[in-house]
């Protein structure tokens, strides 16, 4: 039988707020354990929540980059479930009225794209963390999290493999720190995902039963995760067993999915408003407010650089994957005077890959912007060969000084002498007879044979444009 995996996302997006949702107390990360678990994240009798203003923003701004619908009205419910690191029995949660309604997302997977809908993305407080291992044998409890701003995104379960699941959670952490709601840290917890996946057969449109993979902070381990347990349910099936709804854990030592726990349904948390919040007013006043702060999207962004720019739709894509990046490149090009394509392939190209080898974002490139494009221009007068502007690249990088006098000092300039040129041409195709005889019998490849003995010959430096211009005019 021919099977089909059917995956949607719940993503737990931790919001750049500086207090808690509810209090004002802190959501630094790394703080001593316990030490920001305030009164009212533990709800110590007598205290009262109080909704932080820029989380609602927050919201706001998700639900008008994806062009959702953003409820004038949405409702706080108590969550009730009873675990060791949610000291208040109940987590305070939207529910049945969430303040951000249907959206969409556009996705691309190889050369197809897809548009992913978001059903819903709910404000709520987050919960304390367990902690294991501290003490041999025993596990804590570390509070500072509990009341922490999160908005939880959920898809509709649109995915049919692990590749658009990944691009889809891809997509959306590029774009809630575009948008500059989340920091997108996953090492620290700030964007978590939970993966539906069930299996059904092929042209059938009955969901098969899902099984809930939780607090996935790695697209790799997605992956692997969704891979896994596609398999492993596509296996049961044809064993002749039974799929159970159950939430589940990834275990990235040995690449493998095991049940933690049944799946709990809506009626098993006994939902209902919570009495000490108001209903959440939006009205559009509020809501044009957060639209006049809104940053140009992505996908806005990525058009304007085709038209303006004149770059292909890969080129656009690459550079506004990141805010970051999409700000370095427009830098670059302003202060090398529209040159948009020689920027684009340097900053996609070497930029990008000194960034990744060292492990750093392009806020903290050690080569500024501007300094690239005093490098750039030398490319484009032909002061300097593209290969040796790799070199004084390299020297920039270490901070050995700008372009100019790096090309100085390291001798770099190029020969662009049409006299010298011809000289190291005339000796080049005295001493390669055998060569010039099979250039002049069809073998295409002797003239770039001969265009790299002129380049040795002249140490690097002459201008391989006129180099190939003479050598052509010598051989006709």
């Amino acid at each position: 039988m021919q099977w089909e995996v059917v995956i949607g996302l719940e993503t737990h997006t931790q919001l750049q707020t500086n207090t808690k949702i509810f209090s004002g107390a802190s959501i630094k990360y790394g703080a001593e354990p316990n030490t920001q678990a305030d009164a009212v994240s533990i709800a110590l009798p007598g205290v009262l929540p109080v909704l932080n203003a820029e989380a609602v923003k927050c919201a706001i701004k998700f639900g008008l980059a994806v062009n959702a619908e953003i409820a004038p009205r949405s409702v706080f419910a108590r969550k009730n479930y009873f675990y060791p690191d949610l000291p208040k029995g109940y987590q305070i949660s939207q529910y049945e009225l969430p303040v951000v309604g249907k959206g969409s997302m556009t996705i691309q997977v190889g050369d197809e794209e897809k548009t992913i809908r978001i059903t819903r993305a709910h404000l709520e407080e987050d919960a304390g963390k367990s902690v294991h291992g501290a003490q041999e044998g025993m596990s804590g409890i570390d509070l500072n999290r509990a009341g922490t701003p999160l908005l939880e995104i959920v898809t509709e379960p649109d995915m049919r493999s692990a590749a658009e699941a990944v691009a889809y959670a891809k997509k959306l952490h590029e774009l809630v720190q575009w948008i500059g709601i989340c920091d997108g840290n996953m090492q620290e917890g700030s964007f978590r995902c939970d993966v539906n996946v069930s299996v059904r057969p092929k042209g059938s449109d009955k969901l098969g039963t899902r099984r809930e993979i939780k607090n996935l902070n790695s697209f790799k381990f997605m992956q692997q995760a969704i891979e896994y347990e596609t398999q492993w349910q596509i296996d049961t099936l044809e064993d002749g067993g039974t799929i159970h709804q159950a939430t589940v854990l990834f275990n990235p030592d040995t690449g493998e999915t095991r049940a933690m726990r049944s799946k709990e349904e809506a009626n098993d948390y006994r939902y209902f408003p919570d009495p000490d919040l108001l209903p959440l007013a939006v009205s559009q006043a509020d809501i044009d407010k957060v639209k006049v702060t809104m940053p140009e999207l992505p996908e806005a962004m990525k058009a304007r650089f085709e038209q303006q720019y004149g770059l292909s739709a890969y080129d656009a894509s690459a550079l506004t994957a990141s805010s970051e990046i999409a700000a370095y490149f427009v830098a670059t090009t302003s202060a090398l005077n529209g040159d948009a394509k020689l920027a684009a392939n340097w900053v996609m190209g070497s930029v990008s890959a000194k960034l990744n080898e060292a492990d750093l974002a392009f806020a903290n490139c050690p080569v500024s912007a501007e300094a690239l494009a005093s490098l750039l221009k030398r490319i484009a007068d032909n002061t300097i060969s593209n290969n040796a502007a790799k070199q004084v690249f390299e020297a920039m990088w270490a901070g050995e000084g700008d372009a100019d006098v790096l090309i100085e000092q390291k001798g770099l300039k190029q020969v662009s002498d049409s006299g010298a040129i011809e000289a190291i041409v005339d000796e080049v195709l005295a001493a390669n007879a055998a060569m010039v005889a099979e250039y002049k019998a069809g073998k295409e490849k002797a003239f770039n044979g001969l265009v790299g003995q002129c380049m040795k010959a002249s140490k690097g430096k002459a201008n391989p444009a006129q180099v190939n211009e003479i050598l052509k005019k010598k051989l006709a």
